[in-house]
């Protein structure tokens, strides 16, 4: 098993970190989630002794964080405008350090087609999927993954417009669903041997756990409205099988570009192989989300676990004011601007 980071974050002096902001809710179809986790994780920063704001880019502009001197943003916004590169290219330009991927990893995240086609081409292991458009044959695509399949939009998260298809005569409704959410749309072949999730922190990975849905499948509603989903960790998984997820959840991190935290899912067929579902480079962060989890099971609190993404926030974004360092009594530390580190 691999060892799992230190659960204390290096920074003694909560203060180092300067005024935080932390980025939440945003204009996508994951507002209502972003906001629970961005309201969890400025309570936990708070509680921590961190000078930490909300910042709602939906209804507050960003040149806001420059003018009332932000030093460093925990984004906690999900889906499109948040988790899809185009805030973090946005902080680039202003040059200030914030938590999670850089600009190309987030856009690759985002889109599940470009992410699967990264992947393929090192050779990971991908279910086996079709691009869908109004004129698709229906038949065809049936033929070609099996039934059921799930439809899903390319570029949203939270399982926002997926669906599962149990025969082909619902393909279309699937499809049209789907197509409300993004203009890309997937179908994607049935694994049913389970699904499993990775959370990514630093460099290594944090324990695997298994979902268990009691409903039909790991949607909207059992992942931020019931109370009856499973989650198994330690999972059911072998040493063996544990550690090799893991390695494939770095290595698939790893190659999107993918830095600071994140969370790779996973499914399992009938015979134990696994396959790379996705990755998610702004996870949840509410109670029902699986990064906490994941770092309760590894040995740290909340509190902790969201000083350490903010910690790596100094490490990802490259600029004059990315390392904290602790501060005398009255001293401020001069906001210096350096240039970005774009992707």
């Amino acid at each position: 098993m691999n060892p799992v980071l230190d659960p204390r974050s290096s920074i003694l002096d909560p203060a180092a970190f300067g005024k935080v902001a932390v980025l939440f809710g945003g204009r996508s179809a994951e507002r209502e989630v972003s906001l629970k986790s961005g309201s969890a994780v400025l309570a936990a920063l708070k509680r921590s002794g961190v000078d930490a704001y909300p910042f709602d880019p939906a209804v507050q502009n960003l040149q806001a964080l420059v003018d009332d001197g932000f030093d460093r943003v925990f984004i906690a916004l999900h889906g499109r405008y948040g988790e899809d590169g185009t805030v973090q290219g946005a902080l680039e330009l202003l040059g200030i350090p914030y938590t999670g991927s850089g600009v190309m990893a987030s856009a690759l995240g985002m889109d599940k087609w470009r992410t699967k086609m990264l992947w393929q081409a090192a050779n990971l292991p991908v279910p086996d999927y079709a691009l869908l458009d109004e004129r698709s044959d229906w038949q065809a695509v049936a033929k070609q993954l099996g039934l059921p399949l799930f439809v899903k939009p390319a570029n949203e998260g939270s399982s926002v417009g997926i669906s599962k298809v149990k025969a082909v005569s619902e393909l279309p409704a699937a499809y049209r669903e789907a197509a409300r959410h993004d203009k890309l749309v997937l179908a994607e072949s049935f694994i049913g041997g389970g699904e499993y999730t990775v959370a990514i922190l630093g460099d290594q990975a944090l324990p695997v756990i298994r979902i268990v849905p009691a409903n039909e499948f790991y949607d909207y509603e059992a992942k931020y409205l019931r109370n009856d989903t499973q989650y198994l960790c330690p999972s059911d998984l072998s040493a063996a099988q544990e550690e090799e997820m893991q390695r494939l959840a770095r290595q698939s991190f790893a190659l999107i570009g993918g830095r600071g935290w994140g969370r790779v899912d996973f499914l399992v067929d009938e015979a134990g192989k696994q396959y790379l579902l996705e990755v998610n480079t702004s996870p949840g962060m509410t109670d029902h989300s699986l990064v906490p989890m994941a770092a309760r099971h590894a040995g740290m609190s909340f509190e902790q676990l969201v000083l350490n993404i903010l910690e790596l926030a100094g490490i990802n974004n490259c600029s004059s004011r990315s390392l904290p360092r602790p501060l005398a009594g009255g001293e401020s530390e001069a906001r210096g601007r350096g240039d970005g580190d774009v992707g």
